[in-house]
């Protein structure tokens, strides 16, 4: 045996010989680039979670801001459809004089006709403005649109119906203005 195959013999001898402390950090030599990985997924794992977090906020504060703005909005188409609410209850008593003028018997045709029209034109800016008259004569009562005022026999009119209306009510869209006085069918 040459020297040559002597020293390779010794060299193989001692790697199969390294004592168990050697042979993990040679195995650990490679374990840098898991560990490395693993932090890598880690904090990846982290900033996702972080992430969607962050969009879970976003789309909360966007549906509340959404939210607001229409409520805003409803507000305000609220305030300006019944802001006229006192300005027109101050007129009705106006038209309540119009038609009472309208059910006398005047000689001159003329004056009928002068009242009719200042009473068509009150009528229609009332109604572009939202206030609409209540149906109330041969209706059934309903107590959110009508005042009872008086209970009569009703003849041909059935139980529970107007009979007459004395004062007419208005609404303005869905909203009572002022109810409908009426005479109702016992």
């Amino acid at each position: 045996m040459t020297m040559t195959d002597r020293n390779e013999e010794s060299r193989l001898d001692l790697e199969h010989e390294l004592p168990a402390s050697e042979e993990t950090e040679v195995a650990e030599a490679g374990a840098p680039e898991n560990q490395a990985q693993g932090t890598v997924d880690t904090e990846y794992a982290k900033v996702k979670a972080e992430r969607d977090t962050l969009f879970d906020r976003l789309a909360r504060l966007q549906a509340e801001f959404d939210n607001a703005r229409k409520r805003q909005q409803k507000e305000q188409q609220d305030f300006r459809d019944y802001a006229l609410t006192n300005a027109i209850q101050t007129l009705l008593p106006i038209l309540d004089s119009l038609d009472r003028a309208l059910q006398t018997q005047q000689e001159g045709p003329e004056f009928r006709k002068g009242v009719e029209l200042i009473d068509r034109q009150f009528h229609d800016a009332l109604s572009k403005l939202g206030v609409e008259p209540i149906e109330a004569k041969g209706q059934p009562f309903d107590p959110t649109l009508h005042q009872a005022v008086q209970m009569v026999d009703g003849g041909t009119v059935p139980a529970n119906h107007v009979v007459d209306e004395l004062q007419r009510g208005y609404k303005i869209r869905e909203r009572l203005l002022r109810p409908a006085m009426v005479t109702v069918s016992k």
